[in-house]
């Protein structure tokens, strides 16, 4: 039978495909003895003289592993078989590519010892892209039963568990370093707090009962989120988990100016709440929402100048609540927007207390608020016209939607 090339082998999902094999992270890897077997043994089952675990990047394709005599582990996508077997689900076998002219233009086919005879099976992802192929190739044309192919696709499989199994290695011991990340970016401002109040105590002992229970509240807090910590790092799937609960908003607004009372009042910040007493209660993670807010307030407190207010605005919107934290600091450029929820960016604007900052709140924030199917926007109108960051929340919380944060 003579094969017709597609007019294009780029398919329709191609960008969701790249998507899903740059996050297995193979791409200009070494070899690997166990890549290298599953080649040797898909070359022992055709009885081939060569074989290939590939990978097609947007451009090329990369030769995993390389059981023959070419040199190179890159070739251009254009000119490869595996960018044609990517295209079916099934195996993709020519047993002859000499009898099909528009295989002939591939120089790999066409050369001296070039290619006659190609079995490719896709390495198919849970989610269903194709990401390369294992494939044995030889120089003279040869027919194949249904037991080999039968064999070579289990072998793609053994490939792609052995990939998926990597990749949610790697996204665990991600996951535990994001852990301990949040715990000690949520451990700084009680901390800064307790500094403060024991700072007071130093000058005004009349003050001892109302610093007391300042303190004895960072501690806990401090508690809470090491407790946290431990109970995520025990977890077996290593993945942020939320526990859903009516919470009233009321009770996280008068924490939070409680909570940052003494940090405002160091440089003379006022913090403004504007909302109504009425607002409906949601269904949501009461920690986790107390955490967005803190984090922002504390952005806000910690990049605005003295003497100015924060504004913490809350408002019912359809089936959503919508919280804004307006402040009068130092404003954002679009550059820093564009990376505001990059984890360790460097953003032109500075602390103005000379306040730590690693980089790591509004990552934090992000992901805490996209765990309750919301979202997070920052608005500014340039640098020194301050910023609002809009955090929109669903009243109820959907459980059957909710989304593996760490894979």
């Amino acid at each position: 039978m003579i094969y017709t090339r597609p007019t294009s082998i780029i398919p329709l999902n191609d960008a969701q495909r790249l998507e899903k094999l740059y996050e297995y992270r193979i791409l200009d890897t070494h070899s690997e003895e166990a890549f290298d077997k599953i080649a040797l043994l898909a070359a022992q089952i055709f009885n081939t003289t060569s074989a290939f675990i590939s990978f097609v990047d947007e451009d090329r394709v990369f030769l995993k592993s390389n059981l023959s005599l070419l040199r190179n582990n890159i070739i251009d996508r254009r000119d490869s078989l595996c960018s044609l077997a990517i295209l079916e689900d099934n195996v993709t076998v020519f047993n002859d590519t000499h009898t099909s002219p528009d295989l002939m233009e591939s120089p790999y086919v066409a050369g001296k010892d070039g290619i006659r005879f190609y079995a490719g099976a896709p390495l198919k992802s849970p989610e269903g892209y194709t990401v390369g192929t294992v494939c044995v190739v030889d120089t003279v044309p040869r027919e194949v039963t249904d037991s080999q192919l039968d064999m070579l696709k289990t072998l793609s499989k053994i490939i792609v568990n052995k990939l998926e199994s990597r990749m949610r290695y790697r996204k665990s011991i991600e996951s535990q370093i994001d852990l301990m990340n949040i715990a000690l970016h949520e451990i700084k401002n009680p901390l800064a707090s307790i500094k403060l109040a024991n700072e007071i105590l130093t000058k005004d002992t009349t003050k001892v009962e109302r610093m007391s229970g300042m303190i004895k509240a960072c501690v806990l807090r401090i508690q809470s989120k090491l407790s946290d910590l431990l109970k995520q790092a025990e977890e077996d799937e290593h993945r942020l988990t939320l526990n859903i609960e009516e919470v009233d908003l009321n009770e996280i607004f008068n924490k939070l100016l409680i909570s940052f009372e003494l940090l405002a009042s160091r440089k003379n910040q006022a913090i403004q709440l504007e909302h109504d007493p009425k607002l409906p209660k949601i269904y949501a993670d009461k920690v986790k929402i107390g955490d967005i807010l803190h984090n922002l307030v504390s952005n806000a407190l910690k990049y605005s100048y003295a003497g100015t207010t924060i504004r913490i605005i809350a408002t019912l919107e359809d089936n959503f609540i919508r919280i804004e934290v307006q402040d009068e600091g130092q404003g954002l450029s679009p550059a820093d927007i564009s990376k505001l929820y990059t984890k360790f960016a460097k953003l032109s604007s500075k602390p103005t207390g000379k306040e730590n900052s690693n980089g790591l709140g509004l990552s934090i924030t992000k992901s805490f608020v996209e765990l309750h199917h919301g979202t997070i926007e920052a608005k500014s109108a340039g640098k020194d016209k301050g910023s609002s960051f809009i955090v929109s929340l669903p009243l109820k919380y959907e459980k059957e939607d909710l989304q593996e944060y760490f894979g």
